[in-house]
């Protein structure tokens, strides 16, 4: 078959597609390698760490939801020790790039966790979670507040010089000015959006279905919003942006790709169908054959207005 020139750089990261595996639908990497060749993907998002294990929320931690999945799992991890002993050692194995999503209640974890991952081998880059609350102010959300999102990429790009991406969160009225802050503070990408906060209920013993009462809602019925907030954020930033929401086949990732996004990120589609990154990966090659489209920068930001 045919093949187009599908690479791209995101904030220094090279990567031979732009496909990735979002970071909390993919485990540590291997859950996946028996179903699909991991080597064939962008990259992978690992699950996101922090500097302690982390046992997450009670169950029920996800529920299907109308076009949908709420989850609040509470950002359970192995914690980085067990992580670099454990599960990194097969993630050096893989001939894709790897990136480290972390999250932290204070600057100074994050700047932390940085700091020791920039003397790991293997690693093409980290992702930073700011949707996380800050413990220090009242449990508000580092990504709902320009000035936190700024302090929090400051501090992570004190501590390495691997490249930076920034998971923006979409409970915000601005996308544009927590876009702007983090790449005024060092970002070299932004990855949007997380997750939705959201809740259900059980109309019959009129409890709500999470334990924790509220989640975050992924899948296919955000997608229009993160559609909205990728272009939005594409057009207020230099760096690259990588698109996140709702991506569950070809079609829905080239959306992405035209409004701008530099790389996309595939999540709720990985429990429903595991080789859903791969498939996608084969159908925006098909896509620009078809097309006649040499290279896949052709079709990055190419919406017409």
């Amino acid at each position: 078959m045919a093949t187009a020139n599908l690479a791209v750089n995101v904030g220094g990261i090279f990567m031979k597609n732009p496909v990735m595996a979002a970071s909390g639908t993919f485990g540590y990497g291997h859950e996946f390698a028996s179903l699909l060749d991991l080597n064939r993907l962008g990259g992978i998002v690992v699950k996101g760490l922090s500097l302690k294990p982390t046992p997450g929320n009670p169950p029920p931690r996800t529920v299907e939801t109308c076009g949908g999945m709420l989850n609040s799992i509470g950002l359970e991890n192995v914690g980085l020790d067990a992580f670099v002993q454990d599960k990194l050692p097969f993630l050096q194995t893989l001939d894709t790039a790897v990136i480290l999503n972390i999250y932290g209640q204070t600057p100074r974890e994050y700047a932390e966790l940085a700091e020791y991952i920039q003397g790991l081998e293997g690693i093409a880059g980290i992702e930073v979670n700011i949707s996380c609350p800050n413990v220090k102010a009242g449990g508000i959300a580092f990504g709902t507040d320009p000035e936190m999102a700024f302090q929090v990429t400051e501090a992570v790009r004190k501590k390495t010089k691997l490249p930076l991406i920034v998971k923006l969160s979409p409970n915000v009225t601005n996308i544009a000015t927590i876009a702007k802050s983090a790449e005024a503070a060092g970002a070299d990408a932004l990855s949007l959006i997380n997750t939705i906060t959201s809740m259900a209920v059980d109309v019959e013993t009129r409890r709500p279905k999470l334990a924790n009462v509220v989640g975050g809602l992924s899948g296919p019925a955000i997608k229009p919003i993160a559609l909205r907030m990728v272009w939005e954020s594409a057009q207020a930033v230099r760096i690259p942006v990588i698109g996140i929401g709702g991506i569950m086949d070809t079609s829905d990732a080239l959306e992405f790709l035209i409004v701008g996004a530099r790389a996309i990120q595939v999540g709720t589609a990985n429990f429903v169908n595991p080789r859903a990154t791969v498939e996608i990966v084969e159908g925006i090659n098909a896509y620009l054959v078809e097309n006649n489209i040499p290279d896949i920068s052709q079709v990055i930001g190419s919406l017409r207005t």
